[in-house]
Formats: C-alpha cells, structure tokens, sequence
C-alpha cells in the first residue's frame, strides 16, 4: 500500500512531489535509462548515502556488473551495480536502515544496498529487484537489506540488463559484458556534495624519463 502511494505521488503535480520525501534520479546507461524515486523520508541516511555519491559524481562512469537469476524462474532476480572495491570512490559507512525501521520491502523494481557480512558495510553498490524479494527483508534477527526506493521508470532498461549473458565469479552471476552507468543525475532538489577529495579523477602524470626513452631510445 505504502508504494502504491509513492508511485502516486510520483505521477501527481510537482507541488505534491515536493511534499512527498521523495528523491528523484535518473540513471543514464549505456542500455538505456533507469529513473528512481528514493524514499528520503522513511530512510533518510540510506538515501542520503546514495545522494551523496550521485552529486559527488562518484557513480559515473561505473558499472552493472552482476545479473542474479533466478534458476526456476530467470526473468526476475536483481541486477547489482556501484563502485565495487574501488577506494577511490568509496565514502564513509553509515548505519543500516533495515525495512523492520523503514516499513519499506523488497517488491518488484525495489533498489537496495549492497553489503558484505557486517551489516554496516554497505556503501557504494547496490542492486535492483525483478519481482518481489521478501527473502531481502529483515526477518527476526536478519537484519537484511536497506530498501530506500523504487524504479517509476525504466524497468525495460532493468530486465534488458537481467537477461545480458553471465558467468564467473557469484555463481556464475558476473555479467560478461558489463553495462556503463555513463552518469547518474539528480532531478530534483539541491545538491549536497562531500566536498571530499574525488581520486579517481585525478590521472597520474607519466614519469618523465620513461617518457624521454620512448621517444629516443
């Protein structure tokens, strides 16, 4: 009921969206895009984690990486994204928002984090649902996965990418070409970037002399 809700809101005049503790945001991939409505009000440090790495810029240029299907049912699973291990891009952990907190769940088109053992590890991946995943809600003492929003456009995009041909690693789960998320762009609101250092921009100058006995060896 509650996402019903949402979706409506979404779909309502500008004014109510505004109201709404909604954000929106729209990822561009190279298979097309993905927008997503985060639920700020109900998991405001997991959305604000997520914001935080859209308007720093640290999620473009990354990837899809991963497509787990279901072996019974294969047209639903989720689709795992973000900036893998890369330190250059990672932020700060911040604590888990667990849907017993949030009253949010794993439904069709649902983003979530990522994480690894330790509840607190999620930070920059995440994945999106294909059908519905209670099994990725908090069950007694599981705390389970940060649900924070949903996708209100580009579920093509999401089941094109969970039918892209895997293997490897995960099970046999790793995307064997992986999808670009080319840049993920704020819709509304105000931008809060960290203001911290952005590494992965920074290109190393080539050492010198290396240099000089390419050109006269």
């Amino acid at each position: 009921m509650r996402y019903l809700l949402l979706l409506l809101l979404v779909f309502a005049s500008p004014a109510a969206a505004k109201g709404s503790g909604l954000v929106h945001v729209r990822l561009v991939t190279s298979e097309g895009p993905i927008v997503l409505a985060l639920d700020a009000r109900h998991a405001p440090k997991t959305t604000a984690n997520f914001m935080a790495y859209v308007d720093d810029g640290r999620f473009d240029g990354i990837t899809f990486y991963r497509s787990a299907r279901n072996r019974v049912a294969p047209k639903f699973g989720f689709i795992q994204g973000g900036i893998r291990t890369d330190a250059r891009r990672i932020l700060p952990p911040f604590p888990l928002e667990t849907t017993a907190m949030t009253g949010l769940h794993h439904l069709d088109g649902t983003i979530s984090m990522a994480r690894r053992g330790d509840p607190a590890s999620a930070g920059g991946n995440f994945f999106i649902t294909v059908g519905a995943m209670p099994s990725m809600d908090a069950h007694g003492s599981e705390p389970g996965y940060a649900a924070f929003g949903q996708v209100v456009s580009g579920m093509n995009t999401v089941h094109r990418i969970l039918a892209e041909p895997t293997g490897g690693a995960m099970g046999g789960q790793m995307l064997l070409h992986e999808v670009k998320l080319i840049k993920a762009v704020r819709l509304d609101g105000t931008a809060k970037p960290t203001n911290l250092p952005r590494a992965w921009l920074i290109q190393t100058r080539p050492n010198r002399a290396k240099a000089a006995r390419a050109l006269h060896p």
